[in-house]
């Protein structure tokens, strides 16, 4: 991208938000955001189908340092990127330590593109001021309804200062919570997008009120989107919208709002022109995601649960302690032993487990549930199942060592349906 463009020039070089770039600049989407804090009825967040176009879908899920070798090993294929966006595949917001760091670490080494962050916007107003550090230029609210009695119905749970919201209560706060996010995007003159999922006899005849309401808080544009309707989620039967229906709802809008016509409906994944990814997309991301995960200065160790400091053979929720490893020129070093939080404190027991492992960048278990695995992520410390030799897992962190043949082991103890309360392993 050239250096020479001034701010305002780059601005319309965002295809998604201008239909003119389109043809001529690409958009990088890095999914590094695997965590949602909201269920829509809709969605089905699949990490690993290469066949389907759509939100919520990727390859493979990059660390921030992954990220940055993704960008460079997609700024060699002969298109010119203008835009690096994050768009999940869950929500920027639900995985905030990792969107930052990924933004902050690739500007580094791409500091003339646009970035972009695509979000429910549960969680972007306590963000604010980061998101206008980071010089985040364009964000994306997805915005289905005004009305929290059809919010109710297109929205499972919502999850807020760890708090899990339904039906009218959770329609009231996610339009309360976007409401307040767009004000404050607009009141940095950050430039803000509408997705409207367009959903048949749910809120197909209601977008236009959106539409007003948004357009009355400043939004840029707006783009409404056509259900794909998802197996395993609660609108798996929905009808998909017909192109007639698709065209009315832009029509009506257009007295309000700029309709954007050109959605490809992208990935979480994509990357190349608009409708025209990049050919080996997949293989660039899964080389990218073989990259060592590499420390930052303040997460310098890596803790591993283990039964006699050889293997990983110890489940998260079992681990009495914790051994620290460090990587340095004489080899992997045991730096220390800590004891593990006390079992039945439920949520705050990963709380303190972050804490105590504050300087470590990763955990070796040898199993480990779904919630502890999420919270501790969004805290920055990233789980790997594994089973094998200690000596293997710090390969994978330090050096890109592949842990094929070592992945989790069969769920043992508390089965494959472990959520990891905080109660401790039986």
């Amino acid at each position: 991208m050239s250096n020479t463009a001034t701010t305002e020039e780059k601005l319309h070089r965002h295809p998604c938000f201008d239909e003119e770039a389109k043809g001529k600049y690409g958009r990088v989407h890095l999914p590094v955001a695997p965590n949602c804090n909201v269920q829509c009825n809709y969605c089905n967040r699949k990490f690993d189908c290469v066949n389907e176009s759509r939100p919520g879908v990727s390859s493979a899920i990059l660390a921030p340092s992954q990220a940055t070798e993704y960008m460079r090993l997609i700024s060699n294929k002969g298109v010119e990127i203008a835009v690096v966006g994050i768009a999940g595949p869950g929500d920027p917001f639900a995985n905030v330590n990792e969107t930052f760091e990924t933004i902050k670490q690739v500007k580094t080494v791409f500091p003339d593109m646009l970035y972009c962050l695509s979000s429910n916007g549960i969680d972007v107003a306590q963000h604010i001021d980061k998101i206008v550090e980071l010089g985040v230029s364009h964000v994306t609210i997805t915005m289905n309804a005004i009305d929290p009695e059809i919010a109710a119905q297109i929205y499972s749970w919502i999850r807020y200062n760890k708090k899990i919201y339904r039906g009218i209560e959770a329609g009231k706060l996610i339009i309360e919570r976007q409401t307040e996010a767009i004000k404050l995007l607009k009141q940095h003159n950050i430039t803000v997008k509408i997705n409207s999922i367009i959903l048949p006899g749910i809120n197909d005849h209601h977008i236009v009120e959106v539409a007003k309401y948004v357009a009355s808080l400043g939004a840029d544009l707006m783009n409404c989107i056509p259900v794909h309707p998802n197996k395993d989620t609660a609108f798996e039967d929905i009808e998909e919208p017909s192109k007639q229906m698709v065209h009315d709802i832009q029509q009506q809008i257009s007295a309000y709002i700029k309709p954007m016509k050109h959605c490809a409906r992208c990935r979480a994944d994509a990357a190349g022109l608009l409708g025209k990814d990049i050919a080996d997309t997949v293989t660039l991301l899964k080389e990218a995601a073989n990259k060592p995960l590499f420390a930052t200065e303040n997460r310098p160790y890596v803790a591993v649960a283990s039964h006699e400091g050889i293997l990983v053979n110890q489940h998260l929720g079992e681990a009495k302690d914790f051994l620290i490893f460090a990587n340095t020129k004489e080899g992997y070093i045991h730096v220390d032993t800590r004891e593990a939080p006390k079992a039945g404190l439920g949520d705050i027991r990963w709380i303190q487990l972050a804490k105590l492992l504050s300087d470590c960048n990763t955990i070796l278990v040898n199993g480990a549930g779904a919630n502890p695995s999420s919270m501790l992520k969004s805290m920055g410390i990233k789980i790997i199942q594994m089973n094998g030799l200690i000596e293997a897992g710090l390969d994978a962190i330090y050096k890109g060592a592949s842990l094929n043949g070592l992945t989790a082991c069969k769920p043992f103890k508390c089965g494959e349906d472990c959520s990891g309360s905080g109660g401790g392993c039986g």
